[in-house]
């Protein structure tokens, strides 16, 4: 895949009991990553009519700076503790804009 900005829209899930603990792990993310080199974006939204529906609407630089994120301490210390408070695995879609 070509190098360049990609925008990446990432759906999470929670059990409708651990809605708070969810939104305060992913929330705990934000501030981080948007100190990532690359990060252009990085916004968690709350469905309004769908409390358990989170995601996540990210643009990033390059393909690099995604992989980077990807494999970031606090990424890969999310999975452990979001996998019992979900009801899946997160739905990560990765797109190009189209000009």
């Amino acid at each position: 895949m070509a190098e360049g900005p990609l925008r990446v829209v990432a759906r999470i899930n929670a059990k409708p009991d651990k809605i708070d603990e969810v939104r305060e792990l992913l929330s705990a993310l934000v501030e981080q990553t948007r100190q990532e080199p690359g990060c252009i974006t990085y916004d968690l939204l709350q469905n309004r009519n769908d409390p358990t529906d989170f995601t996540f609407v990210e643009e990033w630089a390059s393909d690099s700076a995604l992989d980077s994120h990807s494999i970031s301490d606090h990424i890969k210390a999310l999975a452990p503790k979001l996998q019992p408070i979900v009801t899946e695995p997160p739905d990560i879609r990765i797109y190009s804009l189209v000009e």
